[in-house]
């Protein structure tokens, strides 16, 4: 496992021409781990991959031979979660004081689950001790501003040439995740942060496309779609913002991270929706940002 900087820390995968107005994001898939990080971590190189969105590019990928871009990390969620705010921190993990804008009282960041988090899935800790304040901001000025410079130059590309753009954020959830009060564990949630991320028609569109295909499909419970949806979602605008998480136990076994015999098949089944859903924002486009609720 190379240092940062020997590696490159993301990726586009891009089309040989962008033939729809959709941009892919998978800001959690990294599996790349600095060995300088892994040496700071009391956890072992397995139980620190909890956080990881497994496998989830390999899924899209089909995006791109469909006309769309996909931008993946190759740097891991526990090393810099570029789903939050450039500056969700929480003082007591570093020595040195952070910078006046820093926003220290955020639910994200008591919860353990910053920009660079202190917990990885399950409440395990990260690192063994404080470590310099520096450090983690150097993340964010060389991995977490230039990722989302690049995510914002492919949405504001995209949006120039077919006068609209529809952001999907991609990512997993544990198999053990249930609607609250229920015992019902959907299979893929889709979250527009409760109607300001996208158009209504868009969203209700793809819950029903993945119903279609089979799947428990629900609607913002409990994930309504972290910061990267917030942000760029401006249905109003014409640029919508899906969050779209896959139950892990569908693909992959949660103890051993290994793919399951039904990963191709739901990778199949991914471009099937994303074809559906392509052609139904070329049949609506011209109502979709009207839409939004």
């Amino acid at each position: 496992m190379g240092e940062v900087g020997e590696w490159e820390m993301f990726e586009i995968l891009e089309p040989a021409a962008q033939r729809i107005p959709f941009v892919f994001n998978s800001p959690h898939s990294g599996r790349l781990y600095p060995q300088s990080f892994l040496d700071q971590s009391r956890l072992d190189a397995h139980s620190i991959r909890r956080s990881e969105d497994h496998f989830v590019d390999e899924l899209f990928q089909s995006a791109t031979y469909l006309g769309a871009p996909l931008l993946r990390a190759h740097f891991p969620r526990a090393f810099l979660d570029v789903n939050r705010e450039p500056y969700e921190l929480d003082p007591r993990m570093f020595d040195g004081a952070l910078p006046a804008h820093a926003n220290i009282g955020s639910m994200r960041v008591a919860g353990g689950l910053g920009t660079v988090p202190r917990l990885v899935a399950e409440n395990m800790e990260i690192y063994q001790g404080r470590f310099p304040v520096e450090e983690a901001l150097t993340r964010i000025e060389t991995i977490y501003k230039p990722y989302h410079a690049t995510l914002r130059k492919l949405i504001a590309r995209t949006h120039v040439q077919f006068g609209m753009a529809v952001l999907i954020d991609c990512h997993s959830m544990p198999g053990n995740v249930h609607l609250p009060g229920t015992g019902q564990r959907p299979d893929f949630i889709i979250g527009d942060r409760y109607g300001t991320s996208a158009a209504a028609e868009l969203s209700r569109v793809a819950v029903e496309l993945l119903q279609q295909l089979g799947y428990a499909v629900t609607r913002n419970k409990p994930y309504a779609g972290g910061f990267i949806t917030e942000h760029y979602g401006r249905p109003t605008r014409g640029l919508h913002a899906l969050q779209i998480e896959i139950n892990r136990s569908l693909y992959i076994d949660e103890a051993t991270l290994v793919k399951k015999p039904g990963f191709a098949a739901l990778e199949a089944d991914l471009g099937t929706f994303i074809a559906a859903l392509a052609r139904h924002v070329e049949e609506y486009a011209a109502y979709m940002p009207l839409a939004a609720e």
